[in-house]
């Protein structure tokens, strides 16, 4: 009776002449590719990709400030997008305001009018004394102002549901063709008394409601650099004034 041999093999994923001989022969399996070349090729396109992509978060005056470092007909590329994606925003804002409306008109103002666009609601205090809800109407003109292709409406929330629960105002409702697809009780879940313009962009993201590259969003994004860029020299100065009290 013929008895297995045992043979030895220290690391069956060495790089060995005896290793070898033993996968030629089937008895250790083939050694698995590397993966380093996947890496290094998936770094390499992400690199590509970013540089094909460099001028996606720019508006039309940062491309304007670039004329003496890109392509000129790379450039006028990216021109002719933005001028396209403003024009097509101007023709559809047109909503532009907050929509105070009552119970009667909600079916046709919210459900029916979210089959064309997003219809968000702010179901407001009846309270003065709400802070929560004070925030959240400037924010929603602020907003309405900005995204005039999307429909903001406002109505109190007892007027709209009988019994609403003042503590859970305010409330979001946010309609797109006919359904709620998301909806927030109070801002617990943005970021409460503190919550801001770029919280509720964050909602509009998320849900599809705006893209990405939005040239809305993209001035925002510079002007935000710009004030942190601001934030660190007024640290950098502070700190040299104090580093002068030692001297």
């Amino acid at each position: 009776m013929d008895m297995p041999v045992q043979v030895p093999v220290d690391d069956p994923n060495a790089d060995t002449e005896w290793n070898d001989i033993l996968r030629k022969h089937g008895i250790i399996p083939e050694k698995p590719p590397s993966p380093t070349p996947i890496i290094e090729q998936a770094i390499l396109e992400a690199r590509q990709k970013a540089h094909e992509n460099r001028l996606e978060d720019k508006d039309l005056d940062e491309l304007d400030a670039l004329e003496d470092e890109e392509d000129e007909e790379f450039l006028e590329k990216y021109r002719k997008q933005r001028i396209a994606e403003l024009s097509k925003l101007q023709k559809t804002s047109i909503y532009n305001q907050v929509y105070p409306i009552q119970k009667t008109d909600y079916a046709h103002e919210v459900t029916e009018a979210s089959s064309k666009t997003f219809v968000l609601v702010n179901l407001t205090s009846s309270l003065g004394s709400n802070i929560e809800s004070r925030v959240l109407n400037e924010l929603w003109r602020q907003m309405a102002a900005k995204f005039g292709d999307i429909k903001f409406c406002e109505i109190r929330a007892d007027m709209c549901i009988e019994g609403y629960p003042e503590r859970n105002t305010p409330t979001i409702l946010i309609y797109k063709d006919g359904e709620i697809r998301k909806q927030f009780v109070t801002l617990r879940e943005l970021n409460g008394v503190r919550t801001k313009l770029e919280d509720l962009e964050k909602v509009l993201l998320d849900l599809g409601a705006v893209k990405e590259n939005d040239v809305r969003l993209l001035k925002k994004r510079s002007d935000s650099d710009d004030e942190d860029d601001r934030d660190t020299k007024k640290n950098a100065n502070k700190d040299d004034d104090d580093d002068d009290d030692w001297d």
